[in-house]
């Protein structure tokens, strides 16, 4: 690729919930309200995002049929609604997260039952020809690997992500199962990924010291997309657009770091911060 940085979007959950009034999964809202979900895809590429997700975060069986959606619809339907925002001024990632459970033993989700899921969330993504597959928010290193391997039926390009519980100095970062930065580049490695690294968590300032880990432990490209500080009781977020921008713009002299963005509480505003303060350096 010709860029050193390549800059990712913000957060689709918590910028629709102010955009539509509606707090439910916002995976409806490519049915309920497809043109909140164009506006802010448009917004997030004109505030300088070369790449996009898909708004079918969570869209996976279990959670879509109580609603009374397919999985097919919703999925198609999220990935068009991204590369008509898009055109050719961005590329579009199908956005895939982790399932609403855990897997056997620490929940009811056997193994088969998981790659079922991700199959065909895939497969109906990959029906509207997106550029790539964004596995990301994932927690359980394990239910990564069956996505993983879903994904790889498709030469597309693959990027994952994983969500960290507070950095620990004594013990370096870990998913809530434990994962750690080396784990997870050594066994990610077999699905030759285009990048990995970590999403959501916390705010840039708690997250920094985890993709520096990721740096150490390995010479695949990194993923850098923080949440936007920590929801105020109020209303917004603990860090404003130029801190944020400050802070996750760190991450650029950081080797290895090749994909940043923003995760929960990030606008487009913080994006368009984020892309200004990448630009200056």
């Amino acid at each position: 690729m010709e860029k050193d940085i390549y800059l990712l979007d913000g957060a689709n959950g918590t910028s629709l919930w102010a955009k539509t009034g509606d707090t439910g999964p916002v995976w409806r809202f490519n049915k309920l309200f497809p043109d909140s979900v164009h506006e802010l895809t448009c917004e997030f590429i004109d505030a300088g995002s070369d790449f996009v997700l898909s708004n079918t975060f969570s869209a996976n069986r279990p959670s879509v049929e109580p609603f009374d959606f397919s999985v097919e619809e919703i999925i198609r339907e999220g990935v068009m609604i991204a590369k008509d925002a898009a055109k050719d001024r961005a590329k579009v990632l199908l956005d895939i997260g982790p399932l609403t459970g855990l897997l056997i033993p620490f929940g009811k989700i056997a193994k088969e039952e998981a790659r079922e899921f991700f199959g065909e969330m895939i497969k109906y993504g990959m029906m509207e020809k997106p550029d790539g597959i964004f596995l990301e928010t994932f927690m359980d290193l394990e239910m990564l690997k069956i996505a993983c391997t879903e994904a790889r039926n498709y030469d597309v390009p693959l990027l994952c992500s994983m969500s960290f519980t507070k950095y620990n100095p004594k013990k370096g970062g870990r998913t809530m199962f434990g994962n750690t930065p080396s784990q997870i580049a050594s066994e990610l490695s077999q699905f030759e990924p285009e990048a990995i690294g970590l999403n959501c968590s916390e705010g840039p300032e708690e997250t920094l010291p985890i993709i520096k880990e990721f740096s150490e432990v390995t010479d695949m490209p990194l993923i850098y997309k923080p949440n936007a500080g920590k929801p105020k009781v109020e209303g917004g977020n603990e860090i404003d657009f130029d801190e944020f921008a400050m802070d996750v713009s760190k991450a650029a002299e950081i080797p290895g770091v090749k994909y940043i963005g923003g995760c929960c509480g990030s606008s487009p505003q913080y994006i368009e911060a984020l892309a200004k303060k990448l630009r200056s350096l």
